[in-house]
C-alpha cells in the first residue's frame, strides 16, 4: 500500500522548492499540516534579489506577476514567474510554484501547487496538492470536507485508507488534466498524466496514465 502512494509515483520534487516538505512522510497528504510552518521557516531565507517580502509571511517572487485586486494572506510564497490574476484569493498556507497561473476568481487555501500548474478560472483548491504541470479546467474545485464532517478516507481498489485528517481535497499528479467543471470529492487521488473528462464527480483512486470519460468508462493511454 505504501509503493501504491508513494510521493514518486505521483511527483517529481524538483519541480517544487517544497521538496523538503516531503521528507519523512510516508503518503503525499501528510505534508499539507506542514505547509504553515515550512513556510514561515523558508520564505526569510529566500534570497532577497528575487524575492521580496510584501506583507507578514508573504514573500512574492520579483518576476511574479500579481494583479492589483487579488488578496493573499500569509503564509504564502509565490514563486517566480507566476501569474496572480484578477480577484484571485489566496488565504494562506499556500505555494504556488514557478510559471503557475492561479486564476480570476480562483480560491486557494492550505495546498501546494507545484511549477507550471494551471488553475486558471473559477477554481477553487483546497487542502490539495496539484503536481507538475497538472491543469484544471474552467469551474473544477477539489471539494475538502464531507457532508457528515468525518474524517477523510482514500479509496482504492483493495480498501480504503484512514488520514485522520478532517478536511483534505485531492492529491492530483503531475500531468494531470481536469475537465471543466469536475468536482474532486474529498480524499481524490489521481495518478501522473491521467485525463479527465468534463462534469464528472470523482472520488478515490484513478491510476496513472488513464482516461476517465465516468465512473464506468476508465481506460489506459497507449
Amino acid at each position: 500500500m505504501l509503493e501504491m502512494f508513494s510521493i514518486k509515483k505521483y511527483f517529481d520534487l524538483s519541480k517544487t522548492l517544497a521538496a523538503p516538505l516531503f521528507d519523512g512522510v510516508d503518503y503525499p497528504w501528510e505534508v499539507l499540516p506542514r505547509l504553515e510552518s515550512f513556510i514561515q521557516v523558508l520564505g526569510p531565507m529566500l534570497p532577497s534579489d528575487e524575492f521580496e517580502q510584501v506583507s507578514e509571511n508573504v514573500w512574492i517572487a520579483r518576476s511574479a506577476k500579481v494583479a492589483p485586486s487579488a488578496s493573499i494572506t500569509g503564509p504564502c510564497i509565490i514563486d517566480s514567474n507566476a501569474e496572480i490574476r484578477h480577484c484571485a484569493f489566496i488565504r494562506g498556507n499556500v505555494i504556488v510554484g514557478k510559471g503557475t497561473v492561479v486564476g480570476n476568481s480562483c480560491e486557494v487555501k492550505n495546498s501546494l501547487l507545484f511549477d507550471e500548474v494551471e488553475a486558471p478560472h473559477f477554481n477553487y483548491v483546497g487542502d490539495s496538492i496539484l503536481g507538475y504541470k497538472s491543469h484544471l479546467g474552467a469551474g473544477a474545485i477539489t471539494s475538502n470536507i464531507k457532508n457528515d464532517k468525518r474524517n477523510v478516507e482514500i479509496h482504492f481498489p483493495l480498501g480504503s485508507l484512514e488520514t485522520e485528517m478532517r478536511k483534505l481535497g485531492a492529491i492530483i499528479g503531475d500531468g494531470v488534466q481536469v475537465g471543466c467543471n469536475c468536482v474532486l470529492n474529498p480524499g481524490t487521488v489521481i495518478g501522473k498524466n491521467t485525463r479527465i473528462y468534463p462534469l464528472n464527480s470523482l472520488r478515490g483512486w484513478i491510476d496513472e496514465n488513464s482516461v476517465y470519460k465516468n465512473e464506468s468508462k476508465i481506460t489506459q493511454l497507449i
